[in-house]
């Protein structure tokens, strides 16, 4: 091998630490998504001091309430998106600069962390978004009003794909980890 081609190729080799910058940035994002969640939880949990209050009537009680409901959900998405943030900040490290010692030795770390290829990462990836993808259209459901059979027809079809969607996901999980109905006789 001549010299510029060795230069060439450990120039090359050595430009995958520029994932390192998507890396800090996606876990700086994370971290920052996490931080607002968190926010958002100290001000409803504040905010829910009233609601014990005896000199409340009912209906600001419900307004409390489906308010919670509605913040709750809220909260659920923000820390589902930083999760994602921060698998996807994981596992571009793993794939393109070292594997994480600690998450392979540690028995507290999650196999969800550890990413073995790319393809494994975006279906960790992808789980993770159609949960947040189902805690949006139930946050969406919270907010609508059902005023006529064409609406609750849309809520029921709405339901209808996130459980075809759930068990569409829970189909390849099986069928990826050679799970799924043993190969018997009678298949």
């Amino acid at each position: 091998m001549n010299l510029l081609e060795k230069l060439f190729e450990g120039l090359i080799w050595r430009s995958r630490y520029a994932v390192l910058f998507a890396v800090v940035a996606s876990l700086a994002a994370a971290l920052a998504i996490f931080y607002i969640a968190t926010v958002d939880v100290a001000y409803m949990v504040g905010h829910l001091l009233h609601y014990a209050d005896p000199n409340l009537d009912a209906e600001a009680r419900k307004a409390i309430h489906d308010s919670t409901v509605t913040h709750v959900v809220e909260v659920v998405d923000g820390y589902l998106l930083g999760t994602v943030m921060l698998i996807f900040a994981l596992g571009m490290y793993e794939l393109f600069i070292s594997d994480i010692d600690e998450a392979k030795g540690s028995k507290a770390s999650s196999k969800i962390l550890v990413v073995e290829n790319l393809d494994d990462l975006k279906q960790r990836l992808a789980k993770v978004i159609i949960m947040i993808l189902i805690v949006t259209i139930f946050e969406m459901a919270l907010k609508l009003s059902v005023g006529t059979t064409l609406d609750l027809l849309f809520l029921s079809g709405a339901v209808a794909l996130i459980g075809l969607a759930l068990y569409l996901t829970h189909a390849s999980d099986g069928s990826d980890r050679g799970g799924g109905h043993p190969a018997g006789p009678g298949h």
